[in-house]
């Protein structure tokens, strides 16, 4: 609702410059708008217009999002495209509107230079984020699918238009970025990425005897995870002496989507073939002597 209402101040003050700029520059006339003449035929061409290429841009977007290719540079085009699309429909319904009212289009738009070098100052946002999004496409820089960090805030790349981004967090949260700020990207989908696994034992541990155990937990550990795990976990050794245990580090190579359920499975399947080798895990306790 509070996006509907931006738009129509938007508009309100567009026409509130737009049209006195149009006597000044004699753009257009008072004997222009004498000239439109309205009726009920011309009302209703111009709801049937409105109407049909609305269905039409709806079918179109429709099409494009019922398309879901894998490779993640053709959904990011399918998502540009869609958005082209809605705003030609708001050109075509324009331009074919004043058209069936009678005002004389190509005067328009044979004299719209001037009229967009100076809207082109007062709308610099809005330039550069379409000449960004462009400048992204043509670079390859994300695409839809994609889990990238934008300024702290780390999601999939759900949607990429002709000026803004949506990214969406794994609670469902979507974060709308003008493509003219999406700097300093952290694009995390090209290569594989590590969950990492810290777990402690009691200092009383026999290392020797458990470190050549490990290998073969490991080989386990993966058997029960292959679709998420892409290679056998990896045993880093001696983490940290920590006041209550010696910390042991493992990690795994996951996309980086599994990265939190990845550190979770490990620490889960450790913990159970830690306790089947006779290992559990420490906790604080405290001694007391009394005299």
């Amino acid at each position: 609702m509070k996006g509907k209402i931006k738009q129509l101040i938007i508009c309100a003050v567009a026409l509130a410059v737009l049209v006195p700029l149009g006597f000044v520059t004699k753009l257009f006339s008072l004997q222009d708008l004498k000239d439109i003449t309205f009726d009920l035929t011309k009302v209703w061409k111009l709801l049937v217009v409105v109407f049909v290429v609305l269905v039409i841009e709806n079918i179109i977007t429709m099409i494009l999002e019922s398309i879901k290719p894998k490779n993640h540079r053709a959904r990011s085009v399918l998502s540009i495209t869609a958005s082209l699309f809605k705003y030609l429909a708001f050109i075509v319904i324009l331009c074919w509107g004043l058209t069936i009212l009678g005002v004389n289009v190509s005067t328009i738009v044979a004299s719209i230079g001037i009229v967009a070098l100076i809207v082109g100052f007062s709308a610099e946002s809005l330039i550069a984020d379409v000449v960004n999004g462009a400048f992204m496409l043509f670079e390859n820089q994300y695409n839809v699918g994609d889990i990238v960090e934008v300024n702290g805030f780390r999601g999939t790349v759900s949607k990429i238009g002709i000026r803004t981004t949506c990214i969406t967090d794994v609670g469902g949260n979507v974060k709308i970025v003008n493509n003219s700020d999406m700097r300093n990207i952290l694009n995390r989908s090209d290569n594989l990425s590590y969950a990492v696994s810290d777990i402690a034992v009691p200092y009383g541990t026999d290392f020797e005897k458990l470190e050549k155990e490990i290998p073969g937990l490991m080989e386990e550990i993966f058997e029960k995870n292959k679709e998420m795990f892409k290679a056998v976990p990896d045993y880093k050794g001696i983490q940290q002496l920590a006041d209550s245990g010696v910390v042991l580090r493992f990690v795994v190579n996951v996309n980086e989507k599994d990265i939190y359920t990845g550190m979770r499975v490990l620490n889960h399947d450790l913990l159970l073939g830690f306790r089947k080798l006779g290992v559990e895990c420490p906790f604080p306790q405290v001694d007391v002597h009394s005299k």
